[in-house]
């Protein structure tokens, strides 16, 4: 099991980078996929087509997003845990992503820089 930890910065305010990653439908915008997505505690989570699912266990609008991974009959939980913080007049988004597979590693540290932080700023700059 490893750890993947990131920092970006988006030309964007807190509010609209939580939106963008909460709202189904602005995540379809920016991901090109329909996504099932509710910005609630205890709610499940379908991103790619169901090739990321999960459940959120903490919302703190326009400060931070916990959710659990779902990887298959894994023990230990996958949590990933972003914060955003406002830093004038743009995000600074921390992610830690705990329990990642060692076989997916690779995979989810290219996917979370690329297709989802990278495809999110494009969205926005």
């Amino acid at each position: 099991m490893q750890t993947i930890k990131q920092h970006f910065k988006i030309k964007a305010t807190p509010e609209e980078i939580f939106n963008a990653i909460t709202n189904p439908l602005a995540i379809e915008l920016w991901s090109g996929y329909p996504a099932i997505m509710e910005p609630k505690e205890d709610t499940e989570f379908s991103l790619w087509d169901g090739d990321i699912t999960g459940k959120n266990l903490k919302m703190i609008p326009n400060e931070q997003i916990i959710q659990e991974w779902y990887f298959g009959e894994q023990e230990d939980k996958s949590i990933v845990t972003i914060t955003l913080r406002n830093q004038k007049g743009s995000t600074y988004i921390e992610l830690v992503h705990t329990n990642v597979p060692d076989n997916d590693y690779e995979e989810l540290l290219e996917g979370w820089r690329e297709y989802y932080w990278g495809a999110v700023k494009k969205y926005f700059e």
